[in-house]
């Protein structure tokens, strides 16, 4: 939550209130950091290399760590969505590790055949595609049908 006031015009407050539940990072006995606590899966949106890197190594320093450990043991959904540009090789290589470990890197690249007319679309179409992973549809997500049929 560092950087959202950089990013967007929401405050912490108002990302919260959103929520059913909040866990607080540095919460190690937090529900979800138990594989008995009951979860479709996790998305992490946006997806720090830091974060990466300590899911990657199994380094469950803070509750997201733990939580995206725990869906990897428990052969849960995890969606990693990266947010760095440019990409080291030592980046590259803890995507390779958290893929084959069950992970999916779902960078946040824009879809331009979309043709988006703002930044709010192009972040539904990314959140969209995110939920899509999961089976959920928010009606933002649009999907490539192939070019348009010539007359």
């Amino acid at each position: 939550m560092a950087t959202i006031k950089y990013e967007t015009d929401y405050t912490p407050a108002n990302i919260k209130a959103l929520a059913d539940h909040v866990w607080f990072n540095y919460d190690q006995a937090g529900a979800i950091s138990s594989g008995s606590f009951h979860t479709d899966g996790m998305i992490i949106i946006p997806c720090s290399m830091k974060t990466l890197a300590a899911i990657s190594s199994g380094y469950c320093e803070d509750l997201i760590a733990r939580a995206a450990n725990i869906m990897l043991k428990e052969r849960r959904r995890l969606v990693s969505a990266a947010r760095e540009t440019l990409l080291s090789e030592i980046h590259l290589r803890n995507m390779i590790t958290v893929t084959r470990a069950g992970a999916i890197i779902c960078p946040q690249m824009p879809a331009f055949y979309t043709r988006p007319s703002s930044i709010d679309d192009l972040v539904d179409q990314m959140v969209g595609l995110c939920l899509d992973l999961f089976g959920l549809d928010t009606g933002d997500f649009k999907r490539w049908n192939g070019p348009p049929m010539s007359e």
